[in-house]
């Protein structure tokens, strides 16, 4: 009898172990998956640094212009507003940001170039335009005016400006032709701005010691003059267009406007307007 109870009394007190397996850190070695190596090979490297906006993303897009579909891109600005304009230009354009990020004060970005977009009618590409309307002469205005038309003409978009009234002193030639003139044609001509060069600012103008010091600020900071900006707004395919009433308002004759610059009506601007999804009065 007491035999029996210590039988049943051994397993109850039995100390009871854990039988499942452990779950130990196994190596594989196998040969058949390869080895964990960088994403992307000969990267394209790219500095856009002492470039301020638009300048880092106008060298973007023509390195991308010339590279093949697959290749990267590394691009390092030294322009804060660089990294955001970057992730929102590979969006609109196809590309793909791969990573964005800040060391030492640069602002570096790598980016794949993707597939063109295309249109299989022309239709289906409306609504994708820029159209700007330069009515006024000061050059802080005109500045802005070519850095937006720059920044839409990055994204490859169709961009036109619109020059009507003062606007057209904008686009006129420093060297102009001598051409002839009526009386009150005459003088708009003494009274106006000969040139973009002769710009005055829309504050702090200071009988034209704030134009001279604008344009002295900028290139200390390596900030584009308006004559490169609009320079290369004709370079990235922006169209610009003089308003006819205007020009015979004021008396401005085509000889004395930029060679690149075609004629138009308000008819014009609105055929180009009504393809547009912005419409900019500046």
């Amino acid at each position: 009898m007491a035999l029996k109870r210590f039988k049943s009394y051994k397993p109850a007190v039995a100390i009871i172990r854990n039988t499942k397996p452990e779950n130990k850190k196994i190596n594989i070695t196998n040969s058949s998956q390869p080895v964990m190596e960088p994403m992307f090979k000969n990267i394209i490297k790219l500095d856009a640094c002492g470039l301020q906006c638009p300048g880092p993303i106008l060298k973007l897009k023509n390195k991308i212009d010339d590279i093949r579909e697959g290749e990267v891109l590394e691009v390092t600005s030294t322009d804060a507003g660089f990294s955001r304009d970057a992730e929102s230009w590979c969006k609109m354009t196809g590309n793909t940001l791969i990573s964005n990020k800040v060391e030492n004060g640069k602002y570096i970005v790598v980016v794949q170039k993707g597939a063109p977009k295309s249109c299989e009618t022309v239709t289906s590409c409306s609504g994708k335009g820029k159209t700007l309307i330069l009515f006024s002469q000061e050059l802080d205005k005109a500045l802005a005016t070519f850095v937006l038309a720059n920044g839409a003409a990055a994204t490859g978009q169709k961009v036109t400006i619109f020059f009507t009234f003062w606007g057209l002193n904008v686009i006129k030639k420093v060297k102009k032709p001598q051409v002839k003139k009526d009386f009150f044609g005459k003088m708009f001509s003494i009274m106006l701005p000969s040139s973009s060069l002769k710009l005055k600012l829309s504050k702090f103008n200071m009988f034209g010691a704030g134009s001279k010091m604008m344009r002295m600020i900028m290139k200390n900071k390596g900030i584009d003059s308006l004559e490169s900006l609009r320079q290369q707004a004709l370079d990235n395919g922006v169209e610009f267009i003089a308003c006819q009433m205007s020009m015979d308002v004021m008396g401005v004759k085509r000889e004395e406007l930029m060679d690149e610059v075609t004629i138009g009506g308000v008819a014009t601007y609105m055929a180009n307007a009504d393809e547009a999804n912005v419409n900019l009065f500046i």
